[in-house]
């Protein structure tokens, strides 16, 4: 075979050890082949054997490195998860979810993109005892979530909305405000109260999946440290529509249609809350200069 170029060479291997269906499926694979039409029988005059190994068992060698780069990757960004199902069942589930979802990109922080997505699209037939598949795909969102905010933008050079500022709008122009959330910010409706048990794993202390039940998390970050604060629903509608650019008004309205409280009480919760809010802090301006210094 006459001389080829290295980048040629490079991107070929590349494609031989990175494909899902292992080195033989990817020596044959026409994404290969555009790089350097070699016949597989032919790799030989690319990659010379050793004294004890084949030349695709050489290539071999470094497409298992660069799958177990990658499952140690993802049990990083779902380490959690990989606790509750363990070593074995975790490695099933990654080894099938690479071989569906093949990494695309330079970087392995967009790894676990699609883990979410292949949980649902992979779930068992739903059964009168099968809420085990939903358990952990509500995991994995919340896991995933709290991947992405924090490799995301963040507020850390830029001045949030206080609660100063907010106390500051005149209280006629209240119901008109359009509050603008951090980029941080992402909210989470789930089927099960995930935040106890993930607190409590992560502090590896063994701790029963709870039961199926409605709960909402708010997750954002401060000073680069990711933090989940539990919602309620009517907490989580609010926010949900203040995200959405609904006025200050009707968020309100919205949230006050699933208040578990007396009326009466709200608007001293609601107080509470967006002091806890912009503290957190969650709200970066208020739209048409109705808060000061925004």
């Amino acid at each position: 075979m006459k001389h080829q170029p290295l980048e040629n060479v490079q991107r070929w291997m590349q494609a031989v050890i990175t494909h899902p269906a292992g080195v033989d499926a990817g020596l044959a694979a026409p994404a290969t082949q555009s790089h350097l039409e070699l016949p597989p029988d032919d790799v030989e005059q690319i990659i010379e054997p050793s004294r004890r190994q084949s030349s695709v068992e050489r290539l071999s060698v470094y497409a298992n490195a660069y799958y177990t780069r990658l499952i140690e990757c993802l049990e990083a960004e779902f380490p959690v998860f990989h606790q509750t199902v363990g070593d074995d069942t975790f490695a099933e589930f990654a080894v099938d979810y690479l071989r569906r979802y093949p990494s695309q990109s330079y970087t392995l922080s967009q790894l676990g993109d699609n883990f979410v997505r292949y949980l649902n699209e992979t779930k068992p037939t739903p059964s009168d005892s099968a809420n085990w598949p939903e358990f952990l795909i509500d995991l994995a969102r919340l896991e995933r979530t709290v991947s992405e905010v924090f490799d995301g933008p963040g507020i850390e050079t830029k001045p949030p909305l206080r609660s100063e500022d907010l106390l500051a709008i005149d209280p006629d122009l209240w119901p008109q405000a359009r509050l603008t959330t951090v980029a941080c910010l992402r909210l989470l409706s789930l089927q099960f109260p995930l935040n106890d048990y993930y607190t409590a794993m992560r502090s590896d202390n063994d701790a029963a999946p709870p039961q199926m039940k409605n709960s909402w998390l708010a997750i954002t970050r401060r000073d680069y440290i990711v933090r989940r604060y539990p919602l309620s629903h009517a907490q989580f509608t609010l926010l949900d529509e203040l995200q959405r650019g609904q006025t200050v008004g009707q968020a309100i309205a919205a949230a006050a249609a699933v208040y578990a409280g007396e009326l009466e009480q709200l608007a001293a919760d609601l107080q509470d809350w967006f002091r806890i809010w912009a503290a957190a802090p969650m709200f970066e301006k208020v739209a048409n200069g109705l808060a000061a210094n925004h």
